[in-house]
């Protein structure tokens, strides 16, 4: 089932009835329909924005349009922060049809999609399940309609399994329950906010979200819903499903904002974050068989390569700037504009010459309402307290990410736990690959105790699945990408901590976003070999973390 947006509020059933007729009229071009707008997740499932979401959606691309006639200059991004204070770290641009999320770079397709207004849309009826951890979430539209169709029909219970899932809706009783396990979840019948109507059909984005294996089990182990390889450059973070047994619904990241922290977390040791992630020695691959070298005195080990690599990491720098005050951070990489641009500030949408939109969340006391600056290397404008606000939802790793170009200030970050990354040469080709040998890495990641920037500190984590064995073509390439992952593992960026979207599990090492291969000899789980656009594919998820080959000649 697809997540959702968060809703609140009681859930009814309601009184069950005919479905309304359509608003539809012979002499009418077209039918009266309503205008949803939905990102697609790893599983290649397109999950609904909320009907005060999409409506400011839609308010938008009017305010857009006219703006565009009248100066010939409008922006095409959308703050979704606007319409949801939850969604803060997250716009859509108009042109590319993606969005984007702050600290993370995530991005993710999204569509503009029509149904009927005598739907369930169009009444703004929402049909949600309750998750392990308590939240309500949406199911998909399509299923959302069926469900409202067959409700309003009298139904007393339904079977979906001719849309595919192996569950049972009990409307007497409002559960949900799967065929397979036996296991019932609640759900609810909830009225919320109409979606808006309109006669333009729109824009609809035709890009296909990852279905790789890595995608499906990056928090876990769970079903592989599509064997394509992975051939897409959107970095995906991992998604909430409940397709088997006691799956919870945790909103998926793509849309859910960041948890604000909690006051221990600033009382909590901060160990682990002074933890020093240093720089790995050069040398070279052998040619002969598999075999490991002592790890170094950061917790990592790995042989080498021809191409020299950073001889002074700047981690623990970056570390450090992560407990300065937050100001500091964006006063940095940002000159005061003493005459503002007449354009809108793509964070809060106001207007650059009014106050920041945030004015009255962020509180600061050298940074005015009215400040407006601009970042130094790509030049773009915004709100200062609107940077603020970005800077305080985002990581705090002494980094900044433009929200209109995506350009990153400073060295980005991430909370990787302590842990080994071994490289060996394996005699042996990838398919795909005749012409050279094997590099394979070894990732292992023992259990520990989360530090400040984890999301429960001072508590335990677990690391299921250690050792992650994965797979690169020994070629210039190949050897390219393993220096570059390199780097990544010495910045934190490979793993982090989190909750497992197939297996419900918190406080566990996941992947986070930059894809590996895990199959050697095969291609039967959608991460192995042959894959002609890996290479490049992986290249570009770096590069979105900021880890390019500048990196190794610094």
């Amino acid at each position: 089932m697809a997540a959702g947006s968060a809703s609140t509020g009681t859930g009814t059933a309601g009184t069950p009835g005919t479905p309304s007729t359509s608003y539809y009229m012979p002499w009418q071009s077209v039918p009266i329909v309503v205008a949803v707008w939905e990102w697609q997740d790893e599983f290649g499932n397109w999950r609904p924005y909320s009907g005060g979401v999409c409506n400011y959606i839609e308010q938008c691309l009017q305010f857009q349009q006219q703006s565009k006639g009248a100066s010939g200059n409008a922006s095409t991004c959308i703050s979704l922060g606007q319409a949801d204070y939850r969604l803060t770290p997250y716009s859509i641009d108009i042109p590319s049809m993606m969005q984007f999320r702050q600290g993370t770079g995530t991005m993710r397709c999204v569509r503009r999609h029509i149904y009927p207004q005598h739907t369930a849309p169009g009444k703004g009826i929402q049909w949600e399940w309750l998750g392990d951890d308590g939240s309500w979430t949406a199911y998909e539209m399509n299923l959302c309609i069926f469900l409202e169709d067959s409700y309003a029909s009298g139904h007393q219970k339904v079977d979906l399994a001719s849309q595919g899932f192996h569950y049972t809706i009990d409307f007497v009783f409002l559960i949900q329950i799967n065929k397979k396990t036996g296991f019932q979840r609640k759900i609810q019948r909830r009225f919320d906010t109409p979606y808006p109507v309109t006669s333009a059909m729109g824009p609809i984005h035709k890009a296909v979200a990852c279905t790789c294996h890595q995608c499906l089990t990056s928090n876990g182990v769970g079903p592989i819903h599509s064997r394509s390889r992975h051939s897409t450059v959107n970095i995906a973070a991992s998604a909430a499903s409940h397709g088997s047994g006691r799956t919870p619904s945790l909103g998926a990241p793509g849309f859910v904002p960041y948890l604000k922290p909690t006051p221990g977390a600033k009382l909590a040791s901060r160990q682990q974050a002074n933890t020093t992630w240093g720089q790995l020695p050069p040398a070279q691959i052998g040619a002969q068989g598999p075999a490991p070298v002592p790890s170094t005195s950061n917790g990592t080990s790995a042989q080498t390569l021809p191409i020299q690599m950073q001889r002074h990491s700047k981690i623990k720098q970056a570390l450090a700037e992560s407990t300065n005050d937050p100001e500091s951070v964006v006063k940095k990489y940002m000159d005061n504009l003493d005459s503002p641009p007449d354009e809108d500030c793509i964070i809060c949408m106001e207007k650059l010459a009014s106050p920041s939109g945030y004015s009255d969340a962020v509180e600061s006391k050298t940074i005015q309402p009215y400040a407006v600056g601009k970042l130094k290397q790509c030049a773009h404008s915004f709100h200062i307290l609107c940077m603020l606000a970005m800077y305080n939802n985002g990581n705090k790793d002494g980094s900044l990410q433009c929200p209109a170009c995506k350009t990153i200030y400073g060295e980005k970050t991430g909370t990787q736990p302590k842990g080994k990354m071994d490289i060996y040469s394996i005699p042996r080709s990838l398919p795909g690959h005749p012409d050279c040998e094997t590099i394979q890495i070894v990732y292992t990641i023992p259990p520990g105790i989360q530090g400040p920037e984890h999301p429960n500190p001072g508590r335990p984590y677990t690391a299921r699945g250690f050792p992650r064995h994965c797979y690169l073509p020994n070629n210039s390439k190949g050897k390219l990408v393993l220096n570059l992952l390199r780097v990544a593992w010495n910045r934190r960026l490979i793993f982090t901590v989190g909750v497992s979207s197939t297996t419900g599990e918190g406080d566990t090492v996941v992947w986070n976003e930059i894809h590996h291969k895990t199959e050697m000899c095969s291609n039967i789980s959608g991460h192995g070999y042959p894959d002609p656009r890996y290479l490049d594919n992986v290249l570009a998820e770096l590069a979105a973390q900021g880890v390019t080959e500048d990196c190794l000649s610094k």
